[in-house]
């Protein structure tokens, strides 16, 4: 049995044969994490994986399922850590999967700099507002505003971090693409990979996710774009495929960045 504390409850992990400890007044994933982890290039053999921000450690288990690799999540709220800990656990995962409590502005002295060969980052999104503009709800605040870690300090880490050649993942919102860009360019870590996430055909796009290699020649691509839903509001084919794959069993996620963002 696994212990859970307050609201918590354990979800089954889309169509993984894996559950994962959430909690809608803590931190609850959204389909963003599972876009990402689907996105993200992965050895398949071996390697060494890092995901920063990684909450209650979504990633990181979603990522098990692609990579024989190892794999490290880091988290700065221990409350969401301890989460994190706790499904590793119950999923008997503890010798592939590693969740530190710490801040991802330390981890390059902490866990040494370039071993890593994929980094990825389902960071905050917004900039810091003021405070009471901020959730206050403290758990879901630091997850959706640069309150503990501005995305320049996001974008440093994943640099100092990756290999030379490595790969670094990130998912975040359209607006703050040039940003990105910017600052990928500014450490070092070439764009390579984007693509655009909409809700529907004829609405904006309201997610980004792009890829970058360390040391990399320039030679970026643009993905067809993908659609979470149809006219009918449902999944589409290709969503449901990311969530489930031939399954269509419910899932746990939250919309529109649910709980986390």
């Amino acid at each position: 049995m696994v212990k859970l504390i307050d609201d918590e409850r354990l979800d089954y992990l889309l169509a993984e044969d894996l559950r994962i400890i959430q909690s809608p007044t803590v931190f609850s994933f959204s389909i963003d994490a599972v876009l990402l982890a689907k996105f993200a290039y992965m050895p398949i053999q071996k390697g060494r994986i890092l995901d920063l921000c990684t909450g209650n450690g979504v990633i990181p288990l979603l990522l098990s399922t692609r990579t024989k690799g190892n794999i490290i999540g880091v988290e700065i709220q221990e409350r969401l850590f301890e989460m994190a800990v706790r499904s590793v656990k119950y999923n008997h995962l503890e010798q592939q999967l590693e969740v530190i409590h710490g801040d991802l502005k330390e981890m390059p002295k902490q866990l040494g700099h370039g071993q890593f060969d994929v980094v990825t980052c389902n960071p905050p999104y917004f900039s810091t507002l003021k405070q009471d503009e901020i959730n206050l709800n403290e758990h879901l605040a630091i997850a959706r505003h640069e309150i503990l870690c501005t995305l320049e300090d996001v974008v440093k880490a994943c640099s100092q971090l990756v290999r030379q050649g490595g790969k670094v993942a990130l998912v975040h919102r359209p607006g703050r693409l040039i940003e990105i860009l910017e600052l990928m360019r500014k450490y070092g870590v070439e764009p390579k990979r984007i693509q655009f996430v909409f809700p529907k055909q004829g609405k904006e796009a309201n997610t980004l996710l792009i890829e970058g290699i360390k040391g990399g020649q320039p030679d970026l691509k643009i993905l067809p774009p993908l659609f979470v839903y149809n006219e009918s509001n449902e999944y589409t084919d290709e969503v449901k495929k990311i969530l489930y794959g031939e399954k269509e069993e419910r899932s746990p996620i939250t919309e529109s960045h649910g709980d986390k963002k």
